[in-house]
Formats: C-alpha cells, sequence, structure tokens
C-alpha cells in the first residue's frame, strides 16, 4: 500500500503531527488500509469528527517528549469539543466558576470526575465529599491564584508531563458504532505502540475504559507498565487509588 493509495485529505491531516511521528503515523494507514482496504476511503468521504483536519492532532506532542500514553475510547460527539486530542474538550474554557466548576466542566463529565480526582489526591477534596459544598471554597482559592484556570492550560501541563492524549477509535460518526471505528483503527494503534516500545525506557500505558483496555489484545502492550481504570464518566474514578497515586505527584492543577 503506497501513499497513493491513502485519501489524500487523510494524508493532509498528518500536517497537525510532528515531523518525528510522521513516518510511524504513514505506516499505521498502511496498515488499516492492508487490513480493511475499503475503510480510509469510506471515511475520507464521509462525515465525521474531529473536523478540521484535527484527525491526528494528539501527534503534536513529539515522540522522544512521550513518557506516557493515555488512552480514551473515542473524540467528544460534538463539532465544538472533539479537538483530536483525548479529553480535551474543545466547549471548555475556564474551569472554575465562583460556586465550583464551571458549567461547561460540569457538562463535560469526564473532565469533572477527572478534576475532582486531582482534587483528591491533592488533599483539596475529601472522598465522598467532592459536591458543590465542598468545592466552593477551593474554587474560590483557585481564582484568587495558585490554580490553573484554563483546559488550554492543563493540556500545556499534561504535555509537559510527557502525555500523549490519544483515542483508541479516532474518528466519531453518528450513524457508526464507536467500537466498529475503534476496531478499524487497532492496525494504526499496533503501529504506534511498535514505535514506542522500541524507546529505552517504553512509556506508561494509561488505560480508561472498556474500548481502551481492548489494546490489552495486542502484543505489544505486554512491553509496556500500564495503569488501567474505569473510563472517567463513571464516578468510582473520583475514588481510583491508582489513578490518584498516578496523577497526584504531578499537581496538575497548579499554576
Amino acid at each position: 500500500m503506497s501513499n497513493a493509495e491513502i485519501p489524500a485529505a487523510i494524508l493532509q491531516a498528518l500536517d497537525l503531527a510532528d515531523a518525528s511521528w510522521r513516518p510511524i503515523l504513514t505506516a499505521g494507514l498502511e496498515a488499516v488500509a492492508r487490513a480493511n482496504p475499503g475503510y480510509l476511503p469510506a471515511l475520507a468521504v464521509d462525515s465525521y469528527l474531529p473536523t478540521e483536519g484535527r484527525l491526528f492532532a494528539a501527534f503534536a506532542q513529539p515522540l522522544e517528549r512521550v513518557r506516557y500514553v493515555l488512552v480514551g475510547e473515542g473524540p467528544y460527539p460534538r463539532a465544538e469539543s472533539a479537538t483530536g486530542v483525548c479529553f480535551m474538550d474543545g466547549a471548555v474554557g475556564e474551569l472554575w466558576s465562583e460556586t465550583g466548576l464551571s458549567k461547561p466542566v460540569n457538562r463535560a463529565t469526564s473532565l469533572r470526575n477527572f478534576m475532582k480526582m486531582l482534587l483528591v489526591a491533592d488533599g483539596q477534596l475529601q472522598p465522598g465529599a467532592t459536591g458543590g459544598d465542598a468545592l466552593a471554597p477551593v474554587a474560590q482559592q483557585a481564582r484568587a491564584g495558585g490554580a490553573i484556570r484554563t483546559l488550554a492550560q492543563l493540556q500545556d501541563k499534561l504535555h509537559g508531563e510527557g502525555f500523549l492524549l490519544l483515542n483508541a477509535a479516532l474518528v466519531f460518526r453518528k450513524h457508526v458504532a464507536p467500537v466498529v471505528d475503534a476496531r478499524a483503527w487497532l492496525p494504526f494503534l499496533q503501529t504506534v505502540l511498535a514505535a514506542l516500545a522500541e524507546r529505552p525506557q517504553p512509556p506508561t500505558l494509561v488505560l480508561w475504559g472498556k474500548i481502551a483496555e481492548q489494546l490489552k489484545r495486542l502484543p505489544e502492550t505486554a512491553r509496556f507498565p500500564q495503569e488501567v481504570a474505569e473510563h472517567p464518566y463513571n464516578l468510582t474514578f473520583i475514588e481510583h487509588a491508582g489513578m490518584q497515586r498516578l496523577f497526584g505527584p504531578m499537581h496538575l492543577l497548579k499554576a
């Protein structure tokens, strides 16, 4: 399979990836095309999220900086929210309100629970007491200074820690079950993981949710340290001890 046989619209999306990734991503697309020759041509003429050529936006993080690979399920099912970067809801700006988390954060259930988990890990909230009354003084202190204020800053902090923020399914289509698209992208992710496994110190895989956990079927995943949790849209994620141990020392919410 040559570049010429991968749809031009798909290849153009590689422009948002760091140059260090492009040969690997091209090989991954070729693997998708071999496994399912009709998939990429059909996708190229279909309507899918993310828009604006952001299919490979997660790979703006240079290969040599990757210390963690966070794998979620798929893009948000809203055009303004799907950024091509796992878990980063483009509809969210400010993180805080005067009384707690901002309305856009509260609507983005996974982000809300992730932030609450960080606050519990940091000792600012107590397990089992993460509602509005407990959040209000935390938010007031955050807005007064010392905390990051926007989701863009949180993404920058995650990138600074070496996170590759990847979705198991790179696209969302209203008329296609997410698990179907995730299955089609599996050869692509296998190629990405194979390249990361060759690093002198393979990054830690952080798998959220059942679709992401399907990556454990790939032989490559055995070569990585792994942290696994339920998807953050589950309330139980807030008190996940493994996630608190992983993210707590990073102090992601501090300015």
